[in-house]
């Protein structure tokens, strides 16, 4: 099912996000992946955090609009997700729940619409966190809102607003998360039209504290195959990142952050490796 329409809430601010954050890793994490005769995908991951390692590894199986994920890791827990495209039109319908654990399984219903979606998530514990957010627009600008209610308390536990712009060469958003506590304001600008450099901003006031923090970072695209990336705060945290496909869909990623205010400290290092057929 091809989405449709503005895009889901979560989708407002993503893009700045990702570029900030996305494939930043400082661990030792080394992933396979292949495919069996009968369309079955397992992936296995391993990853080493300090001088702990863990390994998980994962299957997913797709017939006609369903797909069924389960994966398996070195602490005993089984996490099942069944996604269902199209059960009703328009709609996406996903399931979850993470043995042992009963409680928290969760049920999510997608509804997009040329001009608006809806989401609602519903814990499967007996008194569940009610989560509903909607999105509206057109044209490249978007508004949206989530809420959640703990039918427990009869409180709510959180209500968002976001406002959303996206145009060919520039993304937009601006958020007021954490029950109006929290602003953040963001954007992404490509500085070229095949998107080989590209320059991101987020800037974050927390109220109640009068806190603020700015991030700024960058995308630069060597080649088709090797992109670089970079990140800086007000607080001098500056992160790097360094990724080269090795063939297609098989990436090393290379990232690094250290403390500009504090060099004496020891800088943080992380590899990852994945293989994908």
């Amino acid at each position: 099912m091809a989405m449709k329409g503005p895009g889901l809430f979560s989708d407002i601010g993503k893009k700045a996000k990702d570029l900030l954050t996305k494939d930043y890793t400082y661990d030792q994490k080394f992933t396979i992946s292949t495919v069996s005769a009968s369309g079955v995908s397992l992936t296995s991951t391993a990853v080493k955090k300090g001088g702990l390692y863990t390994l998980d590894v994962s299957s997913v199986y797709k017939y006609k609009n369903t797909l069924v994920d389960i994966k398996v890791d070195t602490e005993s827990n089984i996490s099942t997700t069944l996604t269902v495209l199209d059960a009703l039109p328009s709609t996406k319908l996903v399931t979850s729940v993470k043995l042992p654990d009963y409680n928290s399984g969760k049920v999510e219903l997608q509804y997009f619409h040329e001009n608006a979606s809806f989401a609602t998530v519903v814990g499967t514990k007996p008194s569940p966190v009610v989560e509903l957010n909607g999105t509206v627009g057109a044209q490249g600008v978007s508004f949206g809102a989530e809420a959640g209610y703990d039918t427990a308390t009869g409180k709510l536990t959180k209500y968002t607003a976001a406002i959303g712009v996206t145009k060919p060469d520039y993304h937009a958003a601006f958020i007021l998360a954490d029950k109006g506590d929290t602003i953040k304001v963001s954007g992404v600008y490509h500085l070229d039209e095949k998107r080989k450099a590209s320059a991101v901003a987020e800037l974050t006031r927390r109220l109640s504290t009068n806190e603020n923090t700015l991030t700024v970072g960058g995308l630069y695209k060597i080649d088709p195959q090797t992109a670089v990336k970079a990140r800086l705060n007000n607080t001098g945290m500056l992160a790097t990142l360094l990724q080269h496909e090795l063939k297609p869909k098989s990436l090393l990623t290379i990232s690094g952050e250290f403390d500009t205010k504090a060099l004496d400290r020891p800088p943080k290092f992380g590899l990852a490796l994945a293989l994908k057929p």
